[in-house]
C-alpha cells in the first residue's frame, strides 16, 4: 500500500487520514497562500545544511560541515523539528513543496538518513500548485500535539565517503551520476561520470514527474542501468535527493550518494575531468 517513493495527488487525497503530510515551504507561504488539509509545516531553511550546523548520524553527532559525511542538520535539530510538528518515527510521511518536489525530496532523504523507514517516505508527485488545481487547500493553522521523535540507525548506508567514491572510479559495476547543470559538469566532474540534471525528470506543465517510460528512456540513453550500482553526487543536497527518489521510485535498489564538495575532492587529491579540472 505504501510502497511508492513518489505518489500521485489522488493517492494522497484518498489517504489524508492515514498519512502525515509535511509542507516544507516557508511559513509565510504555508500560512498565507495555503496548504494541504492536515499538513504540518517544517520549512526547508530549518533543516537545510549549513557549515556550522551539519552533523552525521554515523559520527556521534560530531560536526560534519561540508565533508564527505554529507549535509545534515544534526540529530538534535531534526528531532526537535519533527517532534514539534507532531511526527512519529513510524508515521507514513508525504512531503511536498511548490518547486516540483526538489526541496521536499531533501526532507525525505534526511528522514531516511536518520532512520525513518524508507517504505514510509513518499514524495507528492507534483507540488502545491499542481495539487491546488484539482484538490482542496486550506489556510487553517494546524495545532499538532508534540511528540518525542527519536532518530535511529538507518537500515542501509546510502551516504558514502570520499574513499568509497574514489574506489568506485575504477569499478565497472558502478555508474557515477553528476546531478548538476551541464555548465557545472563541463567545468569539472568526476572521471567517467554522466551528467543528469534533476529537471530532466520533471514535466513543467504538470509540475510532476514525466511518464515512467520517458524517465526510463532518459536513464537508458545516459547509460544508467537498474542492474548497476548508481552513485550520485552534486554540490547541493536537494538535487541529489530528488534524483535519488526518482531512481528508487523506478526500482533502482543499489543506490548511494556522496555529498562532499568538488573543492574538497580536489584538495584531497581526487582526480577530475573537464575544462577547469587541472
Amino acid at each position: 500500500m505504501y510502497e511508492n517513493a513518489v505518489v500521485s495527488a489522488s493517492w494522497v487525497a484518498d489517504r489524508l487520514d492515514e498519512v502525515r503530510v509535511v509542507d516544507v515551504r516557508d511559513a509565510w507561504e504555508f500560512d498565507g497562500i495555503g496548504h494541504l488539509p492536515g499538513a504540518v509545516n517544517v520549512p526547508f531553511d530549518e533543516f537545510r545544511s549549513g557549515e556550522t550546523s551539519e552533523t552525521s548520524p554515523d559520527e556521534g553527532g560530531e560536526p560534519a560541515g561540508a565533508d564527505d559525511e554529507g549535509m545534515l542538520p544534526g540529530e538534535e535539530t531534526w528531532e526537535r523539528l519533527l517532534s514539534e510538528a507532531g511526527v512519529q518515527i513510524d508515521d507514513h510521511l508525504v512531503a511536498y513543496d511548490d518547486t516540483h518536489g526538489v526541496f521536499a525530496a531533501r526532507f525525505l532523504v534526511t528522514a531516511e538518513l536518520y532512520g525513518h523507514d524508507t517504505d514510509r517516505l513518499h514524495l507528492l508527485d507534483g507540488d502545491y500548485s499542481a495539487w491546488s488545481r484539482e484538490y482542496e487547500t486550506t489556510t487553517e493553522t494546524p495545532d499538532p500535539e508534540e511528540t518525542t521523535y527519536e532518530v535511529r540507525t538507518p537500515d542501509r548506508a546510502t551516504l558514502v565517503d570520499y574513499e568509497t567514491v574514489r574506489e568506485s572510479l575504477d569499478d565497472d559495476a558502478v555508474t557515477i551520476v553528476d546531478t548538476r547543470e551541464a555548465w557545472e559538469y563541463e567545468e569539472a566532474h568526476l572521471p567517467g561520470a554522466v551528467q543528469l540534471d534533476w529537471r530532466e525528470f520533471v514535466d513543467d506543465e504538470t509540475r510532476g514527474l514525466k511518464p515512467r517510460e520517458e524517465l526510463e528512456s532518459i536513464l537508458a540513453d545516459n547509460g544508467v542501468s537498474v542492474d548497476q550500482r548508481v552513485l550520485l553526487y552534486c554540490n547541493t543536497a536537494r538535487r541529489i535527493s530528488h534524483t535519488y527518489l526518482v531512481l528508487r521510485h523506478l526500482g533502482y535498489e543499489d543506490l548511494a550518494f556522496y555529498e562532499g564538495s568538488l573543492t574538497e575532492w580536489r584538495e584531497r587529491g581526487g582526480p577530475l575531468e573537464g575544462d577547469e579540472a587541472e
